[in-house]
């Protein structure tokens, strides 16, 4: 039995960027509420939080994992989160799980794109956010313009709850004890400014703040103070050294008096059936409701099985407890019930509102997946996060003969548990291409299929995400007429199609009239033009933004079947493309690069050399310099190599999908004449 509520459950992410100590912050927090004896390292393999063998060789978390603690009656479940960008669908992938997201700064390098992008992401989700600043005992961190550099990226409600003192060696409070001097000013000062912050929210406060200048109590501020974090109207400072401890006990602190608890937070974006119809739902943090829980990471073993993690969100899960996925109409039965420290497996018989738990064993459980156990909940699912785009590819090939199915399994779990790894089988090219979100995180993937599921595959270069598109209006037309000795296939489709705006996608319109095409043959028109574009008509990758127009047709009383108008819908779509002058789009990316200041030159002529556009620059800390350029992903390949050589590994980028546009001609030319489609009827 849980020795808590849901009042007294703090859930929190620890994200931000690679290096800035996030898992050793775990150690230490362990440490302090006395759940380990000795606080591990990540150079020496032995943290709580980094417990596969892959993470121990990298030396950074390569996925997020769980870990929890009781302090002073509350019960904090702590999401530990990669912080390279190529694996952060990892790190987002937690959001629906925690009321506050805590962006972990490294206090020598300051803030970089993985700051802004967990920052920007949990304002989008509508959590509380914290900062805290790590690495404070580091003889060139420079706090105060690091305080102010944050003040100005991320809006003036960055403030500090406690402040760093005597060259980073303690930590000092400066909410609930304004007095004293620390190394960014006077304590009071910084008291006074938060405590204007806050009281903001909350009008009759303000006024016997103001007007009658009455010192206000924790208790009073209560209120107002989750309300300014719910809002976005505070994002709060705090101040760490996670390699000496110092502030360790301050955060606990901050953690179990003032960050928000499943009833604090704000509601989840619950959403009750599909698409334009659907209407929001409100899950209630209440143990005696129908249950209610959200899968946010599933792991696949070979030995142990899959492993599904879940937030619960209302009514109460219990060993036994039978369960729907989605709209499943059969449930399956909970027959072990965990909480995750680490690697470690806790059984345990009950789950309350607000908690993070887990059950094992359960093939159908996937990513994103609604549990509840009653048929009322039906149709209910999360309003969906806005991960990256995953464009960097390879192509893979097992190798040894007789592995294709093998493969096609290994492929579909590895798929389920991260949200930013795709398959593609590219049929008319004869291929399977992983996509991800860059060089490393695919590297990882294959790395794990190779150690943990004992597969071993080659690889071709990157593919590029290529997709194709129309620039002109046109008409198509096609007869299908098939007799075989018996009852013959007839169907005959004109149709029109358009270009639609960039990234709008796909629309069918049906304008037949007086009945030249039976309504129940449209879908299989519709069928038929969607299997054409899902396999491109002139470079044989995917066709988007384009409206397809059905407008007349004739059948056949006795022959005509769907699978005629299957075909003369494909035909007749393939025959209109060819007349309106299509085009293969190019990915691009929004590109990302950190480097020494004196190196700027020559890697904007570079990124210049490869069709790149400077976008912008701005100077970081310790005299480097971030570029924002929009390149074509196609010229990108190798580019860690390169950066690497030009910078003397100083350099590091990341990117992001922007957009399509045309590609080059030549290029185009390439593609269109390399494409082979196989020959069908």
């Amino acid at each position: 039995m849980p020795h808590y509520s849901p009042e007294q459950i703090c859930n929190i992410a620890l994200t931000g960027q690679s290096g800035a100590g996030k898992t050793t912050l775990v150690e230490h927090l362990l440490f302090q509420a006395g759940l380990i004896p000795d606080c591990g390292t990540v150079e020496n393999g032995n943290t709580v939080c980094d417990f596969e063998p892959q993470e121990k060789n990298y030396q950074h978390s390569l996925m997020a994992s769980l870990a929890s603690l009781d302090h002073e009656n509350r019960h904090i479940n702590i999401i530990d989160t990669p912080g390279m960008p190529d694996l952060m669908g990892h790190a987002q992938s937690v959001f629906p799980a925690v009321e506050t997201v805590a962006v972990v700064v490294d206090a020598v390098n300051g803030p970089d794109v993985m700051t802004r992008r967990m920052l920007e992401r949990a304002e989008r989700r509508q959590l509380c956010r914290v900062i805290i600043i790590n690495k404070i005992d580091l003889a060139k961190t420079e706090l105060v313009s690091l305080v102010a550099n944050l003040k100005e990226h991320f809006g003036e409600e960055c403030l500090p709850l406690n402040l760093p003192a005597e060259g980073g060696k303690q930590v000092v409070d400066c909410f609930f004890n304004p007095e004293g001097e620390s190394d960014l000013g006077s304590v009071a000062d910084w008291h006074d400014q938060i405590i204007d912050q806050v009281v903001e929210v909350d009008e009759d406060l303000m006024a016997v703040y103001l007007e009658q200048g009455q010192e206000l109590s924790p208790e009073q501020l209560h209120n107002p103070f989750e309300k300014a974090l719910r809002e976005g109207h505070l994002i709060p400072i705090c101040f760490t050294s996670a390699q000496t401890g110092v502030g360790v006990p301050e955060l606990l602190d901050v953690l179990t008096r003032l960050m928000p608890n499943p009833l604090e937070g704000n509601p989840r974006p619950f959403l009750r059936g599909e698409a334009e119809a659907a209407i929001a739902f409100t899950a209630e943090p209440d143990a005696t409701k129908h249950a209610l829980a959200h899968v946010f990471k599933v792991t696949s073993d070979p030995f142990v099985g899959k492993l599904g993690i879940f937030r619960v969100h209302q009514g109460t899960i219990t060993k036994d407890s039978q369960l729907f996925i989605g709209d499943a109409r059969k449930p399956f039965k909970v027959g072990h019930l965990f909480k995750l420290q680490g690697k470690t497996q806790v059984e345990i018989s009950k789950a309350i509102p607000g908690d993070l738990c887990a059950v094992a064993k359960v093939d159908a459980l996937h990513f994103d997946a609604v549990l509840h156990d009653s048929h009322d909940e039906d149709f209910i699912h999360l309003k969906p996060l806005d991960f990256p785009v995953p464009l960097y590819g390879l192509a893979i090939h097992p190798k040894r003969h007789g592995d294709e199915q093998k493969i096609s399994t290994i492929l579909q779990k590895l798929e389920e548990e991260d949200p930013c790894l795709k398959v593609e089988h590219r049929v008319n090219l004869n291929e399977t291409v992983l996509l991800g979100l860059g060089e490393l995180h695919l590297r990882v993937v294959i790395e794990r299929m190779q150690q943990q599921f004992k597969l071993e595959v080659d690889t071709t270069p990157p593919k590029i995400a290529y997709k194709e598109s129309i620039s002109q209006a046109a008409e198509g037309h096609y007869r299908h007429k098939k007799q075989t000795g018996g009852a013959g296939q007839f169907g005959e489709v004109f149709l029109k199609i358009a270009p639609r705006k960039r990234g709008s996608g796909f629309s069918f319109v049906n304008a037949v009239t007086g009945g030249a095409i039976p309504s129940g043959f449209i879908p299989a028109v519709e069928k038929g033009v969607l299997q054409a574009m899902e396999n491109g008509a002139v470079a044989g990758y995917p066709m988007q933004d384009i409206e397809v127009t059905v407008y007349d047709g004739k059948h056949h009383t006795v022959d005509s079947k769907e699978v005629a108008f299957v075909m003369a819908g494909k035909k007749a779509f393939l025959d209109a493309v060819q007349k309106a002058k299509p085009m293969v789009l190019e990915p691009m990316v929004n590109l990302e690069v950190t480097i020494p200041e004196a190196d700027m030159g020559a890697i904007t002529g570079a990124l210049a050399g490869k069709r790149g556009r400077i976008l912008g620059s701005e100077m970081r800390s310790s005299n480097r310099v971030e570029i924002n350029a929009l390149v074509p992903l196609n010229e990108l390949d190798h580019y860690a190599t390169e950066l690497k050589s030009a910078t003397g590994g100083h350099g590091s980028y990341t990117m992001e999908f922007s957009h399509y546009d045309p590609a080059p001609n030549a290029i185009q030319a390439k593609l269109m004449t390399d494409y082979k489609p196989q020959n069908e009827e």
